[in-house]
């Protein structure tokens, strides 16, 4: 099985990430994991942060000469901000001693509150720094390199936006497909409908002049997923039931949908199911809509997955309004601002990409195992010559 691990604070000297489960064999470098963390900060809207938080990567184990061994991978990202000045080494330092200024008026939307009285902590900074985003980069990693594995049987994983604030793209509209990701990522928005993407950009555009934060909704398209990941079986073995909750993970995601699943729980069953027809020149069973977004009982069907997100607008704000307490005095106060985005929807539908694709991995992994790149492949061609 394949998991991972990651460790690390946002302002603290870097973030780790360790994956295990990889079989042996897979081509895995520095250059592809980067590119695929730099995709994480497109779009607009993104703050000066983007600037501070260059990945600054190295495989510390499990790789050797390009090449996966079989053991765990072992990826170390370092935060440039922290050898680049002195600015958080007294604040972040892992050895004893005490801040010198604690930070006691939380923010609304955040773990601040509820991780303080959850731990015992009198300073909020012990909670933010973990529960950032920031934690995201470590992800992607990991996520970068569960696509590679993916790719070795044909199984490719993007995402768009669909909703920026009130801004949506217009029902029917056409989705990217894979040989389109280039395009999508070129958009300032990350959009493939360009008429929307100009409508999202003056919605940011109007909220940032206020100093207010917008929230939206991505789509996760999965192309060329086996027939059969997941299972019926047991309740925590239903790969909708996976996705949703390794979506639903990212911070700020509020909602979680597969397929047409708000949608069609206002239908008649006549209208809300996707019919089955037999292909004879491809000798497959076809659903000819995506109503299920690819699964059915639990299982992945061989068609289009679809899985959409639902990001919350940032809480933290460029002209803060929210009203909060000082939990040191017990005082009203004002949430404080930490660097912040107008919105971070563009680089959400990323990391959505990431937790789709390790949920997709991972159970890829459990169907046709192997200890090698080359076991997993000749596993799934012989399970597809069944069908």
């Amino acid at each position: 099985m394949l998991r991972y691990l990651t460790a690390g604070e946002s302002h603290g000297q870097g973030l780790v990430v360790i994956v295990e489960g990889l079989p042996a064999g897979l081509g895995i470098t520095v250059e592809q994991i980067q590119a695929e963390m730099g995709r994480r900060r497109l779009g607009f809207g993104r703050g000066p942060r983007q600037r501070f938080e260059a990945d600054e990567l190295t495989l510390i184990g499990g790789v050797r000469h390009g090449r996966t061994l079989g053991s765990p991978l072992a990826i170390e990202i370092k935060n440039s901000e922290w050898f680049r000045s002195d600015k958080w080494h007294d604040e972040m330092d892992p050895a004893p001693g005490e801040t010198r200024a604690p930070l006691t008026q939380v923010r609304p939307g955040h773990a601040d509150l509820t991780g303080m009285q959850k731990y015992g902590f009198t300073d909020a900074r012990d909670v933010l720094e973990r529960a950032s985003a920031r934690e995201t980069a470590a992800r992607v990693a990991a996520g970068a390199v569960a696509k590679e594995l993916l790719r070795t049987v044909d199984v490719e994983v993007l995402s768009h936006v669909i909703q920026m604030g009130r801004v949506r793209v217009p029902d029917g509209a056409a989705r990217p497909s894979p040989d389109e990701l280039d395009r999508v990522d070129e958009n300032q928005v990350r959009c493939f409908d360009l008429e929307t993407s100009d409508d999202m950009i003056a919605e940011i555009k109007a909220c940032a002049k206020d100093g207010d934060s917008l929230g939206g909704v991505v789509e996760v398209l999965g192309f060329n997923v086996p027939v059969g990941l997941g299972s019926h079986v047991h309740w925590d073995r239903k790969i909708d039931a996976m996705l949703a909750r390794s979506v639903m993970s990212i911070q700020a995601v509020k909602g979680v949908e597969i397929g047409d699943g708000f949608d069609v729980a206002g239908r008649r069953g006549s209208n809300a199911h996707d019919p089955i027809s037999w292909d004879s020149e491809q000798s497959t069973y076809r659903r000819t809509s995506t109503l299920a977004g690819g699964t059915e009982g639990g299982m992945t069907t061989g068609e289009l997955l679809v899985v959409r997100a639902a990001m919350k607008p940032l809480a933290t704000l460029n002209k803060p309004t929210l009203e909060t307490v000082d939990t040191a005095t017990k005082e009203s106060a004002v949430s404080f601002k930490e660097r912040t985005d107008v919105t971070a929807v563009p680089a959400m539908g990323v990391v959505a990409e990431t937790m789709v694709s390790l949920t997709l991995a991972a159970e890829a992994q459990r169907k046709f195992g192997g200890d090698s790149v080359d076991e997993f492949v000749r596993n799934a061609e012989a399970f597809a010559a069944t069908l």
